[in-house]
C-alpha cells in the first residue's frame, strides 16, 4: 500500500505559479513512477507529468515548458504562467509494479483555481 497526501493548492490569477507537494508513504526510490494528473469539472483526469525512480520525466503537452516535476524525499510539481485551463482537482500518484503487475494508488486531491 502507498498513501499520498497532496498539498499546495489554492486560488491564482492567471500568470501566477503555484508548487504542488506530495508526499509519500514509503520510500519515493520504491516506487517505479510518480505522477501528477489533473481533473476539471466534467472532464476525465489527465496525465500532467511523471517522473520514473531513475528520474526520466514526461509532460502533458499542454502544460510542457511551464510546469516543472521534480522529487526529493516527496515529488513537487512546479506550476509557472498559469492560464484558466489548468484550473482542475490536481492528483499525486504512485504506480508500484509487482511482478509483472502495476498497482495504481491516487492521493485525495487539491484544489487549483486559476482566475481570469
Amino acid at each position: 500500500q502507498v498513501q499520498l497526501v497532496e498539498s499546495g493548492g489554492g486560488l491564482v490569477q492567471a500568470g501566477g505559479s503555484l508548487r504542488l507537494s506530495c508526499v509519500v508513504s514509503r520510500s519515493i526510490y520504491s516506487i517505479n513512477a510518480m505522477g501528477w494528473y489533473r481533473q476539471a469539472p466534467g472532464k476525465q483526469r489527465e496525465l500532467v507529468a511523471t517522473i520514473t525512480s531513475i528520474g526520466s520525466t514526461n509532460y502533458a503537452d499542454s502544460v510542457k515548458g511551464r510546469f516543472t516535476i521534480s522529487r526529493d524525499n516527496a515529488v513537487y510539481l512546479q506550476m509557472n504562467s498559469l492560464k484558466p485551463e489548468d484550473t482542475a482537482v490536481y492528483y499525486c500518484g504512485a504506480t508500484v509494479v509487482a511482478g509483472s503487475t502495476p498497482y495504481n494508488y491516487y492521493g485525495q486531491g487539491t484544489q487549483v483555481t486559476v482566475s481570469s
